[in-house]
């Protein structure tokens, strides 16, 4: 595609191969985790998952797919259905390509699936962004990936660098009672826009060292959007890995702030499906870059983890530091305050430095042509204040 050939200047790529880290485990505040940074780990696991249900599996995704992988992940839960376990799954109605034709396997097999947002009106603006599968109220998968085989591929096909990880523990009891409450939503042909706003404005992210935040639109800010941008006014150490960044200015002065007075490291995407969503970033840059921000762009592969590390805090999920992440679209973050989980994961980023580019603020006002920032303007216009499809059609050249 000639947007993604034209993200990174081959004179510019870093000499290092990369190969996709191995699953790691890390036990914090009483939940264990099992990282999965690699796409066909990440596949097997998540099969392995399904086929271990016994009495419950709710799954929840952006994009389903009609590919292998679609196919293999649907086969699964089928069977899954067959074998008496309750199956019910929640796709997004504009993200999912997969037709109901797709799905009547799972159908006939007793499992039950819903759109959220199948039909035109205020609720379909809102995108159900939010990855999950909970098995039996015991074990949980979230992430940023999707059911479709480009987020497995490994990084020489040009896959999506992403990152699942099963949780076990008191979160997955949070998952389940949020995953309920979408349910009764999107399971109701008469829900009303009002009603998710509400769901979305009450829920509560726990207390103590572990919580899950949500995202949407709500009057006010969601949970998640208050806790990172509360945590943006007191930390001193940031580090993120995160696909799309293009945040309102207020939140890009907090993170300038950091910069200024502590460590910041932003490993941002060189690749996208999207060139106007790396246009928009780069937009940012200059303003980051005299503020001492450390920036780098992810050059093996396209960039689709979202993962920040904030002094001893640790978020991962669904969630982009975008405009339509941070207001919009539902989303789920895990939040858990841990040194030792805080350090492994700064460690983990920091693995995917050697095959990123550094933009150092030369090689960045070398790139700032007339030409590119008025590119990259137009790209932070488009992606932060029209929508992110309109920007994928456009691209501008990047």
């Amino acid at each position: 595609m000639q947007a993604m050939a034209e993200t990174l200047d081959p004179a510019e790529m870093p000499a290092a191969d990369y190969c996709d880290p191995p699953p790691f485990t890390v036990e914090a505040q009483g939940q264990t985790m099992r990282f999965y940074p690699a796409g066909r780990d990440r596949l097997d696991a998540l099969i392995e998952l399904i086929d271990s249900a016994t009495e419950s599996l709710n799954v929840c995704f952006y994009i389903f797919a009609e590919d292998a992988t679609a196919i293999k992940v649907r086969d699964a839960m089928a069977a899954a259905a067959r074998r008496g376990v309750a199956v019910k799954l929640v796709i997004d109605g504009f993200g999912a390509a997969a037709s109901d034709a797709f799905f009547e396997p799972l159908a006939a097999a007793g499992g039950r699936y819903w759109r959220f947002s199948a039909r035109w009106s205020q609720r379909y603006l809102i995108r159900n962004h939010q990855k999950m599968v909970i098995v039996d109220r015991q074990r949980a998968m979230i992430g940023g990936f999707n059911i479709e085989d480009s987020y497995f591929a490994p990084p020489h096909e040009n896959g999506w660098n992403d990152l699942g990880l099963i949780v076990e523990g008191s979160v997955v009891g949070m998952l389940g009672r949020w995953f309920a409450k979408m349910e009764e939503w999107v399971s109701s042909p008469r829900a009303q826009w009002r009603a998710i706003r509400r769901i979305v404005r009450e829920w509560d992210p726990g207390e103590g060292p572990v919580r899950l935040v949500v995202g949407g639109p709500t009057r006010g800010l969601s949970t998640w959007a208050r806790v990172v941008s509360d945590d943006l006014i007191r930390g001193q150490r940031l580090d993120m890995m995160m696909a799309y960044f293009s945040p309102p200015k207020r939140l890009v002065r907090r993170i300038a702030r950091i910069a200024a007075n502590g460590q910041t490291r932003l490993l941002m995407a060189g690749k996208s499906d999207n060139g106007a969503t790396i246009g928009a970033t780069r937009a940012l840059y200059r303003y980051l870059l005299k503020r001492r921000a450390r920036i780098w762009e992810f050059a093996a592969c396209k960039l689709h983890t979202k993962l920040i590390v904030l002094d001893d805090r640790t978020y991962v999920g669904s969630a982009n530091f975008d405009m339509r992440s941070l207001y919009i679209n539902l989303e789920l973050m895990l939040v858990i305050d841990d040194p030792a989980l805080a350090d492994r994961m700064r460690d983990f980023i920091g693995q995917h430095l050697p095959a990123s580019l550094e933009i150092t603020p030369q090689l960045h006002a070398k790139r700032a042509t007339l030409w590119n920032r008025l590119r990259w303007r137009v790209s932070w216009f488009l992606v932060a204040v029209l929508d992110y499809t309109v920007s994928r059609r456009l691209n501008l050249g990047l």
